[in-house]
């Protein structure tokens, strides 16, 4: 069976809620579909895909991405056919474990993208590179640098320090202080502009 083929049984009209099992079984329809006959299959997906979308939909929640679950279910359905083995269970028992297994490996997914774009955007845009800061780290010496960081408050400092020289972002800087991200924020601001008066009075 072409992919095209497969794409076109698996995306007929989703199911309503007055689809459910009827003609052959799932097992007889199986075992048509292990030997390659494409109406068996259709007929399977007529039968079970009422109840794979909304075992796929109460775990993804989101509507489109579970049409696209259930469509991969049943390609998969169609390509492990021939190894199904019936003395460990039922046609629809399997199907519905292989569908409970890919709509939890799509929220992974889906989760796992976006705590990624979260870190790239922290790194991206929360690391504070202002004027102030590159003159503090190019132009001024360690000395006097430490002896200004020792009129700052201890926050303002600690921030300071592990912003510039640990590399922190600013989250992760309020979560070693244990405190909100604005304040980090607000006293990393006060602090540099205390730093850049006090290496101006120094000049």
């Amino acid at each position: 069976m072409e992919a095209d083929q497969i794409q076109a049984a698996a995306l007929r009209a989703l199911p309503g809620p007055g689809d459910g099992a009827r003609g052959p079984s799932p097992e007889t329809l199986l075992a048509r579909t292990a030997r390659g006959d494409a109406d068996a299959f259709g007929a399977l997906y007529d039968q079970l895909a009422a109840r794979v979308y909304g075992l796929v939909r109460r775990i993804v929640r989101d509507p489109a991405q579970a049409e696209e679950v259930t469509q991969e279910v049943f390609v998969g359905v169609w390509q492990e056919a021939p190894r199904f083995d019936p003395a460990r269970g039922s046609v629809a028992g399997w199907v519905s474990t292989m569908a409970h297994r890919r709509a939890v490996d799509r929220v992974r997914s889906v989760e796992a993208q976006r705590a990624r774009d979260v870190r790239v955007a922290a790194r991206s845009t929360a690391r504070p590179h202002d004027q102030v800061a590159e003159q503090v780290e190019t132009r001024l010496e360690h000395e006097r640098i430490r002896g200004c960081l020792g009129g700052l408050t201890a926050t303002q400092r600690e921030s300071i320090t592990l912003a510039y020289y640990s590399g922190y972002t600013y989250r992760e800087v309020a979560e070693l202080l244990q405190l909100p991200v604005g304040t980090v924020k607000t006293r990393m601001r006060d602090g540099l502009s205390r730093l850049s008066d006090c290496m101006g009075g120094r000049s």
